[in-house]
């Protein structure tokens, strides 16, 4: 019964949009086309849905008492674009099209479905989509195989996309900005995994289970397209372009350096390759801030910040994003070893407030949590609790980053965790920018005074006793 009121619902919102277009173009002139997308959010997780055009932003829909919306766009571009509701997901979209999804916030990828004028070129996506995540799943044992052997089986995974493919065009006949775009949901995740291939087989170099790879491997590289437009927000192709210049950076040279992805080394010849070879400014200047962006939040190192800063304003012609990654240096550089912390107002179990400064009187490991994620927030105490017993000489401090005190009393109570070893932040916004806090994994360590050891660490590391050691050995 419920796939049926859920179809009548569907079919009157399609009927809807559809009057709205028919009356909407007796109104106005014949140079105005107007363009719908509708919709139902099952289990909704907040009151809008948001939409965008590769990075710009257009518009927040509010949805009604029965989760539905309904967004209007006028004469709008052909191509690809997106919807965000704590999730995401892109969707194609050409003028006049009525379209209409469905989707359930607890299965978002999976139950997502379309239906409406565009509905078949958008469900054809979604399924070359979810192809590719059960392809994933078989991936860890492929990449064991020889070269040969490995691309047999991948090329064997891609017919079965393909002939989907080439039925869905005999169908539909789409036009040839779709076919580029429905070709690359194929072909990019195809090229993806042959890198991913090289870069695991490079990383077994001094094994015995590396393998010579044949040049005719790499011939997937001859075809790339290094600057489409109708592309550069499309998540197959912007992936498959991260792991290639991944590869490409370790192939120039032998340092060991090159290998870790968020290395100074690895990231600076990544953003010259990237402005040496990609043709389109706009995907350049979106990929030049993404790795000089993760750089800095990972970074403890003050020159090597300056420096990627300095090759970002140089390869970077985008001058909203000059001024994002001036600020996060800005902020990074002071949490680098030397400084003394930033001074914040922490409020107490007991709902007094205290300064972050003021409660540091011996080595000190500040980590954060939030009740958005719980299991994080136990699994992050029983590894302080483990860290705390081999090394007593630190005190370990949990902040929280939510904003309802009475929900995270109720948290500490019901967990049993230590009282005088939890605050909060009394201004959230402003601590997560000048402590650049980008993740709750991330932890800070501080000396007896303030001063900063390491201003950008995880206690879930292998590396962390060794940190920790360290500072205590000097």
């Amino acid at each position: 019964m419920t796939y049926y009121v859920h179809m009548i619902k569907n079919l009157l919102l399609l009927c809807i949009i559809s009057v709205i277009i028919f009356s909407c173009k007796n109104k106005k002139d014949d140079t105005t086309v107007f363009t719908y997308v509708g919709g139902e959010i099952v289990n909704p997780k907040g009151d809008y849905v948001l939409f965008y055009k590769d990075e710009q932003f257009l518009d927040s829909v509010k949805l009604d008492a029965n989760n539905y919306f309904i967004y209007k766009a006028e004469n709008i571009k052909s191509g690809l674009y997106s919807f965000r509701h704590k999730e995401y997901q892109v969707f194609y979209l050409e003028t006049s099209d009525s379209l209409m999804l469905r989707v359930n916030t607890l299965d978002f990828d999976e139950s997502l479905s379309y239906t409406g004028l565009g509905a078949e070129k958008n469900n054809f996506l979604m399924e070359m989509f979810l192809h590719n995540e059960e392809e994933i799943e078989l991936m860890p044992k492929l990449y064991k195989l020889a070269p040969m052997s490995f691309e047999e089986k991948l090329d064997s995974l891609k017919n079965i996309r393909s002939l989907i493919y080439n039925e869905f065009v005999l169908k539909n006949d789409p036009d040839d900005k779709f076919k580029e775009v429905a070709e690359a949901s194929i072909n990019y995740d195809y090229y993806s995994k042959k890198e991913i291939y090289i870069t695991a087989n490079e990383r077994k170099k001094e094994s015995e289970s590396y393998f010579e790879i044949p040049k005719n491997f790499y011939t997937h590289r001859n075809i790339i397209d290094f600057g489409s437009e109708t592309l550069r927000s499309y998540f197959p192709y912007y992936r498959f372009l991260f792991r290639y210049f991944d590869n490409l950076a370790m192939e120039a040279t032998d340092e060991t350096d090159y290998y870790a992805r968020n290395s100074f080394g690895h990231s600076y010849r990544k953003i010259e390759l990237i402005d040496q070879t990609i043709t389109n400014d706009s995907l350049k200047n979106i990929m030049i801030t993404s790795i000089a962006g993760r750089y800095l939040l990972s970074c403890n190192e003050s020159e090597s910040q300056e420096k990627i800063l300095n090759l970002f304003l140089k390869t970077n012609s985008n001058k909203k994003h000059h001024h994002e990654i001036k600020d996060l240096a800005s902020a990074s550089m002071k949490l680098t070893p030397g400084n003394k912390i930033s001074n914040h107002t922490l409020i107490t179990t007991e709902n007094t407030i205290k300064d972050l400064q003021g409660i540091i009187k011996n080595p000190t490991v500040l980590y954060l949590w939030s009740e958005k994620s719980m299991n994080h927030s136990k699994n992050i105490h029983y590894r302080v609790s483990e860290l705390n017993s081999k090394f007593p000489e630190y005190d370990f401090i949990g902040i929280n980053t939510d904003s309802n005190f009475n929900n995270w009393i109720s948290i500490i109570n019901k967990s049993g965790f230590k009282k005088g070893k939890e605050f909060q932040f009394e201004n959230t916004s402003k601590a997560e920018k000048e402590l650049v806090i980008y993740t709750v994994n991330k932890a800070i360590i501080v000396d007896e005074n303030g001063i900063i050891i390491n201003g950008s660490t995880n206690l879930f590391n292998i590396n962390i006793e060794e940190i920790l050691l360290g500072y205590l050995n000097q």
